[in-house]
């Protein structure tokens, strides 16, 4: 009975936005970097062509407003967690979890992305709104 209260309250509510807010605008803001020339160069260091530079950035940036405005957020979540896979094993090589070379933000991106598959957009976003769109299209 107590978890139904909860569930029905507005702190429900806002911790679902919370996290989908966080997490969309760290993504958003850390894609915006990607789209300078700048980021060739690390693209070349990795061993990667530079025309990889623009999908690499949407694939951060489109992922993370659709978290932000609560739409499609069970897909952009799953998009965001292969990227921060990518991030950890390729990028970073997984070697530390603290220090230099740490994955720690990105474990914690990682379980934020998860988080979001599994609880949904919550009832404020898009998807709520619609109402038609699909729980698996959440």
């Amino acid at each position: 009975m107590a978890e139904t209260v909860i569930r029905q309250s507005i702190f429900h509510d806002a911790a679902h936005f919370g996290v989908r807010i966080t997490i969309g605008l760290i993504f958003v803001m850390h894609s915006l970097g990607k789209f300078e020339l700048g980021f060739l160069g690390f693209l070349e260091k990795l061993g990667l062509p530079p025309e990889m530079q623009f999908p690499i950035a949407l694939a951060e940036f489109v992922p993370g407003m659709l978290l932000i405005i609560g739409g499609l957020t069970r897909i952009s979540a799953a998009i965001l967690s292969i990227v921060m896979l990518g991030a950890i094993f390729v990028v970073k090589g997984a070697q530390n979890l603290t220090g230099d070379g740490g994955v720690e933000l990105d474990v914690l991106l990682l379980a934020g992305c998860l988080v979001i598959i599994v609880i949904g957009p919550g009832r404020i976003s898009v998807s709520y709104i619609l109402k038609k769109v699909p729980r698996f299209l959440q």
